[in-house]
């Protein structure tokens, strides 16, 4: 028997799952409604078409064989009807009727269904500060603006410009204006770093830099408090605090809340911060509505508590669970850890699961390994550093979440992408120091990275190792009198040591050889605790094992060495 089914939205989860049901029940009569005139297109991909690297807006919405998906496309190829400019009022659920408006003609109509699945986004949050109206402000809430944005910018319109918002949409934006078209950027964040709540402080740090050594101005812990106008109506600077930056174009990219007023006036559960909620088979509180994508409060599998998630890849799996639902075929979406990755300019920083300050947050005895590994083989010529940082739960050694931080490549996609598998199955440091990885030189080292980073965190929750954390150490740096007993014990060779020990002292800045620390170690000061120190950590452990069987217990490692403080912005850092 052919069902009626209605779909509110058209990005990505709606269509989506307007695609599956149909191939599942081809008899059953499918509607999408959007009130948008563009449907269907990449979101995530908008940066990119600002960029250049995506060269028409039309790629964003074409399928991987080149054909545009309209309204033409999904009723002619998927047998789907599609109301665009469509504007859905309110939802009947006594008369399981959506009242809707075409937005060009006025005219309403009620559309009956049997089933109802609500896919209607997210929107972006527009600051309320003064000016925020002006010609030349924009959010990226969709395709049209990022058009307009470009074609802008294409017109030598724009010279200067301000991305308000640190997260992962504005660092791309940040770095599209900069890279291909020169434009003089600056990047405000409120935050005290970047990528809040994504990341840790210290990966947030590493991208800063790269970001300020490409010509990104990076302004954190610093928000916009007017938006100045050219007495034209035109936007023409951005005032924060602390300083004034000119600017013909402003961005604000400060996060996006779920588009759930329809759901909440047709009296369906909604979380107080605005996400649909649903249950594993994504039915909301009315069986006979479903919600995917941006719109719904999803579970967090590592904490059990309700959190939001609002990606492309997300909104395109939950509208296959609620396509196969509707069908008839039971499917659940479980939930999310919480995957994330991108690019800038030459870096790649991605994370999975929780931060350590997140992890400590919930109430987790929460625990850090931080490793500093070739990419490859280190024989291999392309070889580079990745910093990795492994979260884990000293208590039951389950891992919380990966941190990556590296070139442009493949290497770290893998890895997050690995540790989203296991973190999503409650996998503990055994296994991840186990979990087998495709090998060869061009692609890892034959003790993979991953792996690598479990073996320190196992050293860690058995306390073999003991670690000094990095803000800590840096801290000491700045104010060494804080602790007057301790001394780097420096493992490198005698060249790269020798002017940190010209500049700090002998006492202070030990310089022994990793390879002499077994015939030398006599020579070194009684009463000290070192802080043991190399390119990537693994020397340090050893040393500190063997000056542990000396009984010289006084020793903290430094994981991830000068590997990670190089990629810091600290001043004492010696080229």
């Amino acid at each position: 028997m052919s069902k009626k089914i209605v779909i509110v939205g058209a990005v990505a989860a709606g269509p989506k799952a307007a695609c599956r049901l149909k191939r599942l029940r081809p008899d059953w009569e499918v509607t999408m409604v959007d009130q948008d005139s563009l449907i269907s297109y990449g979101g995530c991909g908008i940066p990119y078409y600002v960029s250049g690297d995506v060269s028409d807006e039309s790629e964003l919405r074409a399928t991987s064989f080149h054909v545009v998906r309209d309204a033409t496309f999904f009723e002619h190829s998927k047998g789907v009807r599609v109301l665009t400019q469509t504007k859905a009022l309110a939802i009947d659920r006594q008369a399981k009727t959506v009242r809707v408006e075409n937005l060009e003609t006025g005219a309403q109509q009620d559309l009956p269904y049997d089933k109802l699945m609500l896919a209607t986004g997210s929107r972006p949050f527009d600051l309320p500060i003064p000016g925020a109206d002006l010609d030349g402000v924009f959010t990226i809430a969709n395709l049209h603006k990022a058009i307009e944005i470009k074609q802008r910018i294409a017109q030598g319109k724009v010279s200067r410009a301000v991305v308000i918002g640190g997260g992962a949409i504005g660092i791309e934006m940040a770095e599209a204006l900069t890279d291909l078209w020169g434009i003089e950027t600056s990047l405000l964040e409120l935050a005290p770093q970047l990528l809040p709540r994504i990341v840790d402080w210290h990966f947030a740090a590493m991208l800063k830099k790269h970001l300020q050594e490409k010509g990104v101005a990076v302004y954190a812990r610093e928000s916009a408090t007017e938006l100045l106008n050219d007495g034209q109506g035109k936007v023409c600077g951005v005032k924060t605090g602390q300083r004034t930056l000119e600017a013909d174009l402003v961005i604000m990219a400060v996060g996006v809340r779920p588009r759930s007023e329809l759901a909440k006036a047709a009296g369906l559960d909604v979380a107080p911060w605005g996400g649909i909620k649903v249950n594993q088979r994504l039915q909301t509180s009315d069986p006979d509505i479903y919600a995917a994508g941006d719109c719904i409060a999803v579970t967090s599998l590592i904490t059990g508590r309700e959190t939001y998630a609002p990606l492309g890849s997300l909104a395109n799996r939950e509208g296959r669970v609620v396509g196969d639902n509707l069908a008839g075929y039971p499917t659940v979406f479980n939930g999310v850890c919480g995957s994330f990755i991108m690019k800038a300019f030459e870096r790649c920083i991605a994370a999975t699961g929780l931060t350590v300050e997140a992890a400590r947050a919930e109430g987790f005895d929460a625990d850090y390994a931080l490793t500093a590994p070739a990419d490859r083989a280190h024989f291999f010529p392309d070889q580079a550093v990745v910093i990795l940082q492994l979260v884990f739960e000293r208590k039951n050694r389950r891992v919380l979440g990966l941190q990556a931080f590296g070139m442009m490549n493949d290497s770290i996609s893998a890895r997050v992408d690995t540790a989203a598998a296991l973190i999503a199955k409650g996998a503990t440091i055994e296994d991840f120091g186990m979990v087998e990885m495709a090998y060869a030189p061009p692609f890892s080292s034959a003790i993979d990275s991953i792996n690598a980073a479990a073996y320190v965190a196992e050293n860690l929750c058995d306390n073999r190792l003991r670690q000094i954390e990095l803000g800590r150490f840096l801290a000491w740096m700045d104010n060494m009198a804080s602790e007057p007993d301790w001394a780097v014990l420096d493992l490198r060779h005698p060249v790269e040591a020798a002017p940190y020990v010209e500049r700090y002292g002998a006492e202070r800045w030990i310089a022994m050889e990793y390879g002499q620390v077994r015939t030398r170690h006599g020579e070194l000061p009684a009463g000290k605790t070192f802080i043991l120190l190399c390119n990537a950590g693994p020397r340090s452990y050893e040393v500190q094992v063997f000056l542990d069987h000396l009984g010289k217990s006084a020793s903290m490692v430094l994981c991830g060495g000068l590997n990670v403080i190089s990629r810091l912005d600290v001043d004492w850092l010696l080229k």
